[in-house]
Order: C-alpha cells, then sequence, then structure tokens
C-alpha cells in the first residue's frame, strides 16, 4: 500500500515556486529585472515609460507594494527622494538596492552653488553602465533563489550579448559624425555619460533635473555657445518642451530636431533599452550631419 501511495505522488506535478516579488523604480531597471529573471520574478514598475522621474513620488499603493516586495530596485545618484519612505515600508524584509551607486558617477558644479558638485543619476545612457546594473540585478536574484542560478545567469549573458551588439551598432553610427559637430544642446541636463562615453560637448538648458528653470544668463548663454560653435540642432525631450527652445530658435535659427528619450523608456519603438538608445544615437546623428 505504501509504495502505492508513494507511486501515486511521483506523478503529481510538483508546485512551482512563488515568483521573486520585485518593484523597481526605473523603467531601465524594470526591464533588466523582466529580461534577468524571465518567469521566476514578479515586477512591479512604480515609475511608467513616459513619467518624468525626477517628479514621480509613490502613492500608498506603491507602497503597499514595496512592503511585500523581496527586492526594491533604485536608479540611486539622488534621483528618488523618497527613498526613506521605502527603507521604512520595507523595514527588514525586502532587499533595497541603489543600483546606480555601485558603480563610478560623473560630478559636475551645482548650478545653484558652483562651489559644490552633483552627481549625474542618468547613468544608463551608458551602455557600459547599464551592463553593469545587469550583472548586479543578475547578483541579487541569484542572492534570493540560488536555485535559479543557472537560469538567471543564462538570461543575464543572453541580455549582456544584445547590449554588447547594440554598443557596437551605437559606436559605427556615431562615427559617422565628424567629432567638432559631436555638440549637443538639450532641454536639460541628462546626457553627460552618453557625452563621455561618446566624446560629445553638452549644452544643457535646465539643469540635472528637468524640473530645473534656467536663469536668463544660462540662456544667453546658449545662444551665445550654438552662434559660436555653429551647433546645427537643438534637442528637446520627450517629456517635456521648455518655452526657451522657442526663444533660442527665434534668436538662433538653429532647427529643432527629434525628441530624445532623457529620463527613462518610452513608448512604441522606444519601449526597450535598445530601441530608446537607437532612437536617440540615430536622432543625433542625422540631426548634426
Amino acid at each position: 500500500m505504501r509504495t502505492l501511495v508513494c507511486a501515486l505522488l511521483a506523478t503529481l506535478p510538483l508546485a512551482a515556486a512563488e515568483p521573486i516579488r520585485v518593484s523597481s523604480f526605473s523603467t531601465v531597471l524594470t526591464e533588466i529585472a523582466q529580461q534577468v529573471g524571465g518567469p521566476r520574478v514578479a515586477v512591479t514598475g512604480h515609475v511608467k515609460p513616459g513619467v518624468d522621474p525626477h517628479e514621480f513620488e509613490p502613492k500608498p499603493g506603491d507602497i503597499k507594494t514595496v512592503a511585500d516586495a523581496q527586492l526594491i530596485l533604485l536608479s540611486a545618484k539622488h534621483m528618488e527622494g523618497y527613498v526613506g519612505k521605502l527603507k521604512e515600508a520595507t523595514g527588514a524584509r525586502g532587499r533595497l538596492v541603489e543600483v546606480g551607486n555601485e558603480f563610478s558617477s560623473l560630478k559636475m558644479p551645482d548650478e545653484k552653488d558652483p562651489s559644490r558638485t552633483v552627481e549625474d543619476p542618468h547613468w544608463w545612457h551608458s551602455v557600459a553602465n547599464v551592463e553593469k546594473a545587469a550583472k548586479i540585478v543578475r547578483d541579487e536574484l541569484i542572492e534570493l533563489s540560488p536555485a535559479d542560478k543557472e537560469l538567471f545567469t543564462d538570461n543575464a549573458a543572453k541580455y549582456l550579448a544584445r547590449l554588447e551588439t547594440l554598443q557596437k551598432w551605437a559606436k559605427a553610427k556615431i562615427a559617422e559624425l565628424p567629432r567638432d559637430q559631436r555638440k549637443l544642446v538639450t532641454s536639460h541636463d541628462a546626457f553627460q555619460y552618453f557625452a563621455h562615453e561618446n566624446g560629445f560637448t553638452i549644452y544643457a538648458i535646465e539643469g540635472i533635473s528637468s524640473a530645473d528653470q534656467p536663469s536668463s544668463k544660462k540662456v544667453g548663454d546658449i545662444i551665445a555657445a550654438i552662434r559660436s560653435q555653429h551647433v546645427k540642432a537643438i534637442f528637446p525631450e520627450s517629456i517635456e518642451n521648455p518655452k526657451v527652445l522657442t526663444e533660442i530658435t527665434r534668436e538662433t535659427g538653429v532647427k529643432v530636431a527629434g525628441n530624445l528619450y532623457a529620463d527613462g523608456l518610452g513608448e512604441g519603438n522606444a519601449s526597450t533599452y535598445e530601441g530608446m538608445y537607437k532612437h536617440n544615437v540615430s536622432t543625433i546623428v542625422e540631426a548634426l550631419k
């Protein structure tokens, strides 16, 4: 009888392990977690594509979800001003990982106080940084579920291979643009990592946050730079188009190029990291040729 019971039990399907609950406050990290975790993760992306992460504030529903999460992913580098709320919500239960703090920062003078420096939080405009982020997420998931190490490792390797292909494509595309034409006038200062990696000079109308409003002196400096550097185009962003763009284009005659995705993923073709990055690179190169 005992042998029969054991045989019957052996035919029953094993209960599937519950997926790892992940809360992400970055559209890029949401994609990474989904790609690396596959079916073993249930990812809640709190910051949606097209939402300005500088302005985002978690709602009570977000806090409730975070309290139940096993892994919380943040862009960090001072992007999220609500980290304290999240830490309070999760207590000691979930692993809160400030991904951007795990690798080096680009620093620049604080426009409000030039004696200080601030970190640029837009690290995902460097493909190399996204590769680092994918490895960090992979290792965190393995820590939470060692039994799935092979799955997470394989998924991460496939994602990293796609990033490597993207990097090679971007380098070839940007090489079409002479170095003396790599001058980028943007709505706010979100592309320093891109510039550092690809040899561009940035002229940003607003500061690191899209909420920073430019002074009349700064607008005048941008106009002077466009004229003296013979800049061919100015780039608005997918989230907002500052009114000062109208003044700058009127004063300089410079053309307004296509929108760039500065603060994360967008929709349609820009809903993936590869699509977003290709859109930005193609838009920049074609407008500045």
